[in-house]
């Protein structure tokens, strides 16, 4: 535990629980693997982005005589920070460049020289340390994907005869399906790429099985008898397993070049399945057959009867016909040649470049036929086309079993990394082809690998990836949980998955291989539910894909309790298992208390003696995920209830002051850790100075460390300060430190954010009454005290952003002022000379947020005008306000304002902008020269005296001679960025110091550059906006929302409400003390809604309150009824907390004791005052002239046909007809209407609806001549 985090009072029984692995894991890993930035050339893993570029290079053109070849990529530093792309709307991304080698293999180009370069391929979104990427400026999150694992699949469907159809689909990673089935007649065909159909047997002849001998080889299935009469007259009765065909060379002149050219044929002289009588022998004897081939006369032939039917069926002889036919099939055209008709086929299934089963293809065929292939083996073999129509066999024979389609073995996940790395394998697939295009086309002339790429088509398909991939999603911000849970979800739907209308409903049940790997309660209710799932708190997600949970070893009835003692399993290795319950009672040593354990063998649940398990879960609430182990008590909770439950915590608004839970359940400090969304302390160390806005520490160093560090002794950070969320929710961070605190490691340094003391705080612990109130909660309505309000217990921040753009449009250049035209002073009291509002002025509907003027010349001005109008400045008629106005709703403070401008080039700007640069270019220089002394410092008190070993730079070349002694002249000469830095001296451990100075050294001046480039780019460009944009300006608007009637809150077992009044503290029910109760719930949400959870909280929690502890009881691990009894025992508290109350309003005492105690509540997203809405006039449609719809067109509420039958039946005419015509489509009757109001006349009759007119025309659009008598 670290320190800060208030000690609860746990009631698990496990103590030996296994650490929680990093809960952002599956973002951060799957991105570190997919750049292998730690890593050189030499040792880097085949994956991620280096597979990509391995698989596209070399590049050649045509005539292979140009070579492009890749030898290694890197990045550059970012050239904004995060809080910079997020203000600006920029992208946080990193340069990517790869070093390639341009050569030349035609020795008819000697002039060619071998180059290599630097190229750059564009810019790539970069991860930030809380596993999210900032594109645009707003924060996106690219969620997993759980698709179908390649591989092969066995199925069976069932025909409309009744018949069973079995059959086997090979899945690779890419390249074309290839499907095995069978059909009523009892034959098996292979479709490819699921429409072309051909007997299998015409497939293994293709692929070298060419004659009926090979094949029924393959299954053992003939004898085989050499031709003679003898030989032949012992078989005859028995049946022929292939045909007898008669063979001949026939010669004929080709008529086109004369030539003589020799043709083999062949006869069918009997056909196969035919039983042998004595007339066949002399026939197959003259034929000139070597031999013949038997039917053998054994039991399992019925089993391959398949085999005999599809040879009937196959059309070819020989490997050449099959071959041809293949072809012919595949392209409904004849073939030019065999050659060429090899080739497709061999392009198909057995070519690298068009097939590829992935690691993890190859994997599941070698582990479902039994194979032993390499794993480098990606391609399909003939081994496993005949292992799987074997199995086929055994399928249809009802020897073996189709597979489980929902089982995890059969998914596998596809993270970040490799979602990346399929965009960037298009992205080089397209640039590739552009490079071959320019090689053609180069071809006498000297040329480098810069001339030969474009950068734009790398960039344009990740931006499109991470902009409209349906994966790449919009970061839920609300709290911390909500960004934990985005980061850890897993989604079937998507490119490559499943669609919400075809899923049906086995995909979306919980399977028995979920079980610790994909969280059974934790989905969406409505469309998505189980297509989009959490991953359970500790699965991983293994190299091949698959998700892993661990689980302990037990050997000879004994548990394996050290930390060594713990082995991560997949869905497949946990087949066969016999697991164990984590809470199975042990002896110390590791033995089970009990002589049966109650255990689970795949779907099963038997209960068997000690010495039969092999293996224990590690914790109880292994099968849940995050969200999920949040709800106390959650073993009493509904399933569908807990399932909302967990989704309305992501839901809940971070308070103004929030407060831990009384009763959590132990996660609570572990999930604020990993979140990322405060800051931790690096390591152990003090607390030098705390303000509201930076902590400064100096950690601990020691000496080694301190000597090869460049950086400064202490480490600032900055705190967020009312920092806006993608959901419009605030984090605002205080520090939890004083100065002179000694911090440890992993300790949370500050609150706020839906935290309180680091822990989660989503809500507030509340006094709750279950007993109605005078019926203001019927129906899960909730009364609360009008202390929560006056208090702020429930108040919340929320930040609103505006934003204007400047443009330079063709009528002149946009302006922001506070100078517009006919708007009072009183309008633009608050805007400054940019026209933008102050910051602190109070904003209500219609004020003016960001001044703004355009010109509105009818015509574009003429030359002599642009003069004039320059000379004496605009005439004020020539422009309109076109300022951002604050929208019906909006009753806020601006706490922020930011104005973004591009440099307008003018001779003085010129002039400024050349001394500026040159003086950044002297602070660079003045900045490197005293970094190098300082290196130079370090490394000659290192090696004073030595003398060197060969000091080289990266090309080998020496730059300090063997023997020659180290001076500091010599040191300071060096240049040390192209330096190697090992093996300077004979002393290791100096080595190693030398190494690590020089490295930190050259971290440090790429730091300075990259600071330098980013200045320059500010004074030279100034800020960075989209094109055509001149300035950009935004205003932050803060609202408080206190708790009113109509918002939305919940508690933690899914028991959500709306509050419906706000009662005085004195009119609320009080305990026999006189305390009133803060809040009333309504008792019969309970029994049927079955969430008793709620009960139990709520008792445990008021003990907890008197006693001032707080506890942790973790699910299905938690508090028992004793454990209840003995606590509020100890609290001096009734048992299950029935106390008699007191009405407020009479004072009476209440017939019946109800259920007090404290509950933890939660307000939710869903405020009234952003639901609240009016209209009066607005906005219409085009077409039917109706109203829009909605808040945010300003729309109106739609009278349908349903409210029109209620109006009908009480025969209310008139406001009927006012409602379908001038409230609603009537043009010329609305106006009139309005007229009519504001001059105080009675009302018009109204006209004839827009509706009728469009009904016409559409009669008319389809040829109807209609007209009105």
């Amino acid at each position: 535990m670290t320190p800060n985090i208030s000690e609860r009072i746990s009631f698990a029984s496990i103590k030996n629980q296994l650490e929680y692995p990093d809960l952002l894991e599956v973002q951060l890993k799957s991105f570190r693997e997919f750049f292998q930035l730690g890593s050189t050339p030499e040792d880097r893993k085949h994956e991620g982005l280096y597979d990509v570029f391995l698989e596209n290079f070399p590049i050649t053109d045509t005539r292979n005589n140009f070579v492009l070849e890749f030898i290694d990529y890197s990045i550059d530093p970012p050239r904004y920070t995060i809080e910079e792309c997020i203000e600006r709307g920029l992208t946080f991304s990193v340069p990517l460049k790869a070093k390639l080698k341009l050569y030349c293999t035609d020795p008819e180009h000697e002039d060619f020289d071998t180059v290599v370069q630097d190229v750059y391929l564009g810019t790539i979104p970069y991860m930030t340390a809380k596993g999210s990427f900032i594109i645009n400026g707003a924060e996106r999150v690219v969620v997993s994907q759980l698709h179908r694992s390649p591989g092969v699949f066995f199925g069976q469907s069932v025909h409309a005869n009744g018949s069973k159809l079995y059959s086997a689909r090979v899945i690779p990673f890419k390249g074309s399906w290839i499907e095995f089935s069978t059909d009523i007649n009892s034959v098996m065909y292979a479709y490819i790429d699921r429409k072309k159909k051909l007997p299998v047997t015409t497939l293994l002849r293709a692929i070298g099985f060419e004659g009926d001998k090979d094949i029924l080889e393959i299954f053992g299935l003939a004898d085989e008898i050499k031709v003679n009469k003898t030989a032949l007259k012992k078989v005859v009765g028995r049946k022929l397993a292939a045909r007898v065909l008669k063979s001949w060379i026939e010669d004929f002149v080709d008529e086109d070049t004369g030539e003589v050219v020799s043709i083999e044929r062949n006869e069918v002289i009997i056909d196969r399945e035919t039983i042998l009588e004595d007339h066949h022998v002399d026939e197959i004897v003259d034929s000139g057959t070597k031999a013949i081939l038997l039917h053998k006369e054994n039991q399992n032939l019925a089993d391959f009867a398949i085999i005999y039917n599809t040879l009937q069926k196959d059309p070819c002889n020989s490997e050449k016909e099959a071959v041809l036919h293949i072809y012919r099939q595949l392209r409904n055209a004849e073939p030019p040649d065999e050659a060429t008709a090899r080739d497709v086929i061999d392009k198909l299934f057995f070519s690298d470049k068009r097939y590829d089963l992935g690691e993890v293809g190859r994997y599941r065929i070698n582990k479902k036929l039994g194979l032993e292939s390499s794993m480098d083996t990606r391609v399909l073999t003939k081994e496993d086309i005949i292992s799987i129509i074997k199995y086929l066999i055994e399928l249809i024979n009802s020897k073996t079993d189709v597979d489980d389609i929902d089982h995890l073995s059969n998914r596998r996940v596809r993270t970040v990394g490799e979602q990346l790395a399929s965009q960037f394998s298009v992205g080089l697939a397209r640039m590739a082809r552009t490079i071959r295009e320019r090689m053609n086309v180069r071809d006498n002339e000297v040329f480098t690998p810069i001339d030969l790429i474009n950068s734009k088509t790398m960039s344009s398909v990740i931006n499109s990836f991470f902009g409209t991939n349906a994966l790449s999603q919009f970061m839920d911000q609300t709290n911390p949980l909500a960004e934990i849970t985005h980061k850890r979800r897993m989604s079937a739907l998507g490119p490559g998955g499943l669609s919400r209308e075809r899923a049906g409903f086995e995909v979306r049940d919980v399977h028995y291989t979920h079980y610790g790997r994909l969280c059974p309660i934790e989905t969406p209710e409505g469309p998505n539910i189980g297509l989009i799932s959490s991953l359970c708190v500790y699965a991983k997600i293994n190299d091949l894909g698959f998700i892993e949970t661990p689980y302990r070893k037990v050997e000879s009835g004994v548990v394996d309790l050290s930390d060594g003692g713990t082995i991560f399993m997949s869905a497949e290795e946990e087949e066969d298992k016999i697991i164990a319950q984590a809470n199975a009672p042990l002896h110390d040593d590791g033995r089970f208390v009990n002589p049966r354990i109650k255990s689970r063998l795949e779907a099963d649940y038997p209960v068997v003696g000690p010495e039969e398990v092999q293996l224990m879960d590690v914790a109880p609430n292994q099968i849940a995920s995050v969200a999920a182990s949040l709800i106390p008590f959650l073993e009493h909770d509904d399933a569908n209830r807990a399932l909302m439950g967990s989704n309305m915590m992501r839901q809940a608004v971070p308070l103004l002051r929030p407060q831990a839970p009384i009763v959590g359940t132990g996660l609570e400090g572990k999930l604020i850790r990993d979140s990322r969304t405060h800051i931790v302390a690096e390591g152990d160390g003090v607390v030098e100075y705390v303000d509201a806005e930076e902590i400064v520490i100096r950690y601990d160093k020691t000496e080694d460390e301190l000597f090869v560090s460049f950086e400064p002794e202490t480490v600032r950070y900055r705190l967020l300060k009312y920092q806006k969320t993608n959901q419009n929710t605030t984090i605002d961070q205080k520090p939890l430190v004083m100065k002179g605190d000694r911090v440890a490691k992993g300790q949370i340094l500050t609150e706020g954010y839906s935290t309180q003391n680091g822990e989660l705080a989503l809500g507030r612990n509340l006094k709750v009454a279950f007993m109605p109130w005078k019926g203001y909660n019927f129906e899960d309505a909730i009364v609360i005290s009008e202390k929560l309000v006056s208090n702020d217990v429930f108040t919340s921040v929320h930040i609103d952003e505006y934003s204007l753009e400047v443009r330079d449009t063709k009528r002149g250049l946009e302006e922001l002022t506070s100078d517009i035209p006919n708007v009072s002073e009183e309008a633009t009291k608050d805007l400054d000379e940019n026209g933008l509002i102050r910051i602190g002025a109070l904003v209500k509907p219609g004020d003016i947020l960001i001044g703004k003027i355009t010109p509105k010349g009818e015509s574009d001005p003429t030359p002599e005008e642009k003069l004039l109008r320059a000379i004496f400045g605009e005439k004020a008629g020539d422009v309109k306000d076109a300022s951002l106005k604050a929208s019906p709703s909006l009753n806020g403070v601006v706490i922020d304002k930011k104005l973004f401008s591009r440099n307008v080039k003018d001779r003085k700007s010129r002039t400024n902008e050349k001394a500026l640069l040159a003086k950044i270019d002297g602070e660079l220089e003045r900045a490197a020269d005293e970094l190098k002394g300082r290196l130079v410092d370090k490394l000659f008190s290192l090696i004073n005296g030595k003398t060197s070993q060969g000091v080289k730079d990266y090309l080998g070349v020496d730059v300090i001679a063997k023997g020659t002694k180290f001076t500091q002249k010599i040191l300071q000469d060096i240049d040390y960025l192209s330096v190697n830095p090992h093996k300077w001296t004979t002393d290791k451990d100096k080595n190693d110091l030398i190494a690590k100075v020089i490295h930190n050294y050259v971290n440090k001046y790429r730091e300075f550059e990259s600071k330098e480039k980013r200045q320059k780019y500010n004074v030279t460009i100034g800020d960075e906006l989209p094109a055509g944009i001149v300035q950009l300006a935004k205003v932050y608007i803060a609202k408080k929302r206190k708790l009113t009637v109509g918002d939305k809150m919940a508690g933690r077992h899914g028991n959500k409400g709306i509050v419906s009044r706000v009662v005085r503290a004195e009119d609320m029910p009080f305990l026999e003390d006189g305390t009133p109760v803060d809040i009333v719930l309504n008792p019969l949400g309970v029994p049927s809604r079955m969430n008793l959870g709620q009960i139990y909280e709520t008792v445990l929690a008021w003990a907890g309150d008197v006693l001032g502890v707080k506890f942790a009881t973790p699910i299905f691990d938690g508090a028992s009824n004793e454990d209840l009894k003995s606590w509020t025992d100890k609290a001096g508290i009734p048992a299950w907390g029935k106390t008699y109350l007191y009405d407020g309003g009479t004072g009476v005492r209440f017939h019946q004791p109800a259920t007090v105690g404290i509950i933890y509540m939660l307000k939710l997203g869903h405020m009234v005052e952003d639901k609240m809405h009016a209209r009066s006039i607005g906005p219409y449609s085009l077409i039917t002239q109706q109203p829009l719809g909605g808040k945010a067109q300003f729309g109106g509420q739609r009278f349908g046909e349903m409210e029109v039958w209620a109006l009908e039946a009480f025969g209310a005419a008139n406001i009927l007809q006012e409602i379908l015509t001038v409230k609603s489509d009537d043009v010329m009757g609305r106006a009139k209407a309005y007229e009519a109001i504001v001059k105080g006349d009675p009302l018009p009759q109204p006209g004839i609806p827009e509706s009728l007119n469009v009904l016409l025309h559409e009669m008319r659009g389809l040829g109807l001549s209609i007209t009105f008598e």
